[in-house]
């Protein structure tokens, strides 16, 4: 892999085969490699564009597209079925560029996840069903999809859905972790995030959630800054 080529995606599922937009440092030269996953709607551009925004040139960047500009079709909040098999497929490109990197020497601490909206939510989740040591996670505007359906009526401050689960298996000690939300946020719900927090320490990470006063969906600056602090530590 280099810096300025645009190969295809590993994984199996609708999303395989799609665009992988490569950009920053090549492997041969970078430091560390961030797997960046964009949005509903979005693009590898949209991520790319943030990495640069840090302005840490010894990165390699890899963005990959959604097919359809979706990793899934209905709300992260929906029963796991109705949004297969986008999920699955999303989660096994992860796990593919994971495997190409891991060929190059990037293994799981050299390399940091992260995503926005929707990608955030597939970052992390990816994440936590992974469970490897990763440099660290950052899910922008987002929370974990959950591992199966819990029983009980739907929540309000599930904006309407009912709850799920979240059974997974590794461990993620001392994995540093951003959770990030605006605090009436149209898409995702603060309990939702609360809950990806206790369930990701109850993992071991250690977790920061950043909690944005008002309404909105977007990228801050305090997101952004904490990222570059991750990205650069020793």
């Amino acid at each position: 892999m280099s810096a300025g080529i645009a190969p295809r995606t590993g994984g199996n599922g609708p999303h395989a085969r799609q665009r992988l937009a490569i950009a920053g440092a090549p492997l041969s030269r970078a430091r560390l490699a961030v797997i960046m996953l964009h949005g509903r709607g979005g693009a590898p551009e949209d991520m790319i564009g943030l990495a640069e925004h840090l302005a840490l040139p010894d990165l390699a960047v890899l963005a990959p597209q959604a097919a359809g500009r979706s990793w899934w079709p209905d709300s992260f909040l929906a029963p796991l079925s109705a949004n297969e098999p986008g999920l699955g497929s999303g989660l096994s490109v992860v796990e593919a560029l994971l495997g190409d990197l891991a060929s190059e020497g990037f293994g799981p601490e050299r390399t940091v996840l992260a995503g926005f909206s929707q990608g955030a939510c597939l970052a992390v989740e990816a994440a936590a069903r992974f469970a490897r040591p990763f440099r660290a996670v950052a899910a922008l505007s987002g929370g974990l999809v959950g591992t199966a359906e819990a029983s009980g009526a739907p929540q309000d401050d599930l904006y309407g859905r009912p709850a799920k689960r979240f059974d997974y298996d590794g461990r993620l000690d001392g994995v540093p972790v951003l959770l990030g939300c605006h605090e009436r946020d149209p898409h995702i719900p603060l309990a939702r995030v609360r809950e990806s927090d206790r369930v990701l320490g109850a993992m071991g990470a250690a977790v920061d959630t950043v909690v944005i006063p008002g309404a909105g969906h977007g990228i801050i600056a305090e997101e952004a800054a904490w990222l570059r602090k991750h990205l650069n530590a020793a």
